[in-house]
């Protein structure tokens, strides 16, 4: 579908791709597919850990999309990073500013679940906005309430087709293979997938005593000797997952496999996941992965032509009809 960018005069002069420090290879790959430089940004810090951003390339008049996955132990670094490139293009006069968050940060602070809590991912919306940012562009939220923290179009994408079609190209039996939601706030996702391989439903009933911990006290649905997929969108400690795939073995469950948006990996995830009676755990690349984790049981798959096309379509939108809005949920 990208090879009439060259008929559009506007695209190498007007759109510009600029990465964060988090994901350069992801922002690369999405530039490649658009037929277009990440390059002109300089950021760097100072000794006190100051962030400081500088664009080496004129940005008056034009969309500027930042590729950022907020996430990890650096989290509020990168959070800070975002901001004040958003500002600085704001005030460099670029048309637009989006900020393309594959992973978006404190997502799963989204409600207060007790007294006297934040609701953090609201704050990171206002932060967003008020640093001059005019989109979002992100990839399977935590919870979808959170588009609705933002006054600003958000393009919300999901990886599920792509997980679809990874799992159609292994040819299970799929009247013996069941998708398994982690947890009953995952089982709508999860249904979609399910449609997707057309295979049955499975839902994991937990209780969670503290954060990043689970209790698994049972499994609603057969899965008896079948092939089970568990979805999720994240893995962060995997103690949750780890504690359903236990589960699912006790009650007969035949091979498992697991797939996530985001394999965010924290403390000991990764030997967990390797020592767990699982085929394999496939995750997307919208949190970057180091060359030791993919050694064992974890692989990945792209996600950059899925927001490549998303990029392509709000640019030549607003660039085309002048358009500002619209929402595309590839």
């Amino acid at each position: 579908m990208y090879e009439d960018l060259d008929q559009l005069v506007p695209i190498k002069k007007r759109l510009r791709i600029y990465s964060g420090t988090s994901n350069p290879k992801l922002a690369a790959d999405i530039a490649k597919i658009l037929g277009v430089e990440v390059d002109g940004l300089v950021l760097e810090q100072f000794a006190n850990g100051e962030i400081y951003a500088r664009f080496d390339e004129t940005v008056r008049g034009c969309d500027v999309f930042f590729v950022q996955s907020i996430v990890g132990k650096n989290v509020n670094d990168l959070m800070m990073e975002t901001l004040i490139v958003a500002d600085a293009a704001h005030r460099a006069s670029a048309r637009s500013v989006t900020a393309v968050i594959p992973h978006y940060a404190y997502a799963r602070q989204d409600r207060k679940a007790g007294p006297r809590e934040p609701i953090t991912a609201r704050l990171v919306a206002n932060l967003l906005e008020t640093a001059g940012v005019d989109r979002v562009i992100t990839l399977d939220l935590h919870q979808g309430q959170i588009e609705g923290f933002f006054d600003v179009p958000v393009n919300h994408l999901t990886a599920l087709p792509l997980f679809g079609e990874y799992f159609k190209s292994k040819n299970f039996d799929w009247e013996n293979t069941v998708v398994v939601s982690p947890d009953v706030g995952r089982a709508k996702a999860c249904k979609k997938l399910s449609d997707m391989l057309g295979c049955d439903l499975a839902i994991a009933h937990k209780g969670r005593p503290h954060h990043n911990q689970a209790e698994v006290m049972g499994i609603i649905g057969d899965i008896k000797g079948k092939t089970c997929i568990i979805n999720d969108d994240m893995i962060d400690t995997a103690g949750t997952l780890c504690a359903a795939i236990r589960e699912l073995k006790a009650m007969g469950a035949g091979d498992i496999h697991v797939c996530a948006t985001h394999g965010i990996f924290s403390g000991p995830a990764v030997e967990r996941l390797n020592d767990a009676p699982i085929e394999e755990c496939v995750v997307t690349d919208s949190v970057p992965q180091p060359e030791e984790n993919l050694t064992g049981k974890i692989n990945t798959i792209s996600v950059a032509n899925e927001i490549a096309e998303c990029i392509y379509h709000v640019f030549t939108e607003t660039s085309v009809s002048g358009m500002v809005g619209g929402r595309f949920n590839l």
